[in-house]
């Protein structure tokens, strides 16, 4: 579990799951069932678990309570976000965006970006490798 006001800096791997690929691995597969079940979501928290990582994605699905809310900070990495179920209210570079299931968003690096849960809401993140 992460601070609900502050992004996380590290996320723990779902139970079970070899996130870690090793390059030789990279010509193979992986395949998620369901991957909004990796989390469950928190009375008043925001919950992560990296799910997927090799080199080249690292992949974090969060659980965040209603009117839980990760602060303004800026991608490290290009991102991609997918809201999979709930709705954010998720604010990038300055533009409020309504996120519901379904929704999607590229960030290049540098992005400062912010969100609100305005309902209980699984999102998956997806950071790239520069």
């Amino acid at each position: 579990m992460t601070d609900p006001k502050t992004p996380p800096d590290h996320a723990e791997p779902v139970e079970g799951l070899a996130i870690d690929k090793k390059p030789d691995d990279l010509r193979s597969h992986f395949a998620i069932d369901d991957v909004a079940a990796a989390v469950t979501i928190q009375a008043g928290a925001v919950v992560s678990k990296v799910v997927y990582r090799d080199e080249i994605v690292n992949v974090t699905v969060f659980g965040l309570d209603a009117g839980e809310e990760l602060t303004e900070h800026r991608t490290a990495r290009p991102a991609v976000v997918q809201v999979l179920a709930g709705r954010l209210c998720f604010t990038a570079n300055g533009e409020e965006l309504d996120a519901e299931p379904g929704f999607w968003l590229h960030m290049p690096s540098g992005t400062p970006h912010a969100l609100v849960a305005v309902e209980p809401t699984v999102m998956l993140l997806t950071l790239l490798r520069p």
